[in-house]
């Protein structure tokens, strides 16, 4: 059976405006990019690990911690309203003009410090096993979302009454995007032009293991989160 040819793909756009230059910005004594960088190429999985960016710096720091920008995105996909779907459709675009196709293809975003080469591998094993589309990272709500309560007319009510009372070990787990990683299959991406396609498996992460890096608050907790696992040897 022919051998996989997979293409690792770090998305790192130059403008970001609520953490300026977030995707190069030191996280614990390196660029952050570079902890997504190191794990794709540690997986061993990828036949290429590469930066799509429209900023020379960020290619240059992706260059050093050995990665490939061998083209730059372009002005259309460098925009708040290109989806990720179509700067990964571009680089996959780019690599055929120049001869080179791919069986998957993984998404990785530049601020995930806490995906591990293990889960790269692991999302690949999934993907052989279960022949999804999308195998992506997850994480289990930390409260039920069937216990919501909204607020109307400042009084607060169920969202969900018939569960309003269950125990939460008696409600099913509810699970939401880590927003880490994505591996996709190649040939259901390009006919569906989705990250999330219809058949999707998931990674379980660790809560720990798992941060939003959008504000200087979540920045700080991610740094917070790193050391302790770190200390911890986890």
């Amino acid at each position: 059976m022919k051998e996989k040819r997979r293409l690792a793909v770090i998305t790192a756009r130059g403008g970001s405006k609520r953490i300026p230059k977030k995707n190069i910005r030191d996280f614990l004594g390196k660029p952050i990019i570079c902890y997504s960088i190191e794990t794709a190429l540690g997986s061993g999985i990828f036949d290429e690990v590469m930066v799509s960016t429209d900023s020379e710096e960020i290619a240059g720091v992706a260059k050093s911690f050995g990665a490939e920008v061998p083209f730059m995105r372009s002005p259309e996909t460098s925009d708040d309203r290109a989806t990720t779907a179509d700067v990964l459709s571009e680089v996959l675009r780019e690599y055929e003009k120049r001869g080179a196709y791919f069986d998957e293809l993984c998404c990785i975003y530049p601020t995930a410090p806490f995906v591990r080469p293990d889960d790269l591998k692991k999302a690949a094993e999934l993907m052989s096993e279960k022949g999804a589309d999308t195998v992506m990272s997850v994480v289990r709500f930390s409260f039920p979302p069937r216990r919501a309560l909204l607020m109307r007319d400042g009084r607060l009510v169920a969202h969900y009454p018939e569960d309003q009372l269950k125990r939460s070990q008696d409600l099913e787990a509810e699970y939401h995007d880590c927003g880490q990683f994505y591996l996709l299959d190649v040939k259901a991406f390009k006919a569906q032009q989705a990250v999330v396609m219809k058949d999707t498996a998931g990674i379980e992460m660790e809560e720990r293991r798992v941060q939003d890096i959008d504000t200087e608050e979540d920045w700080v907790m991610a740094e917070l989160k790193y050391k302790m696992l770190t200390e911890q040897g986890i």
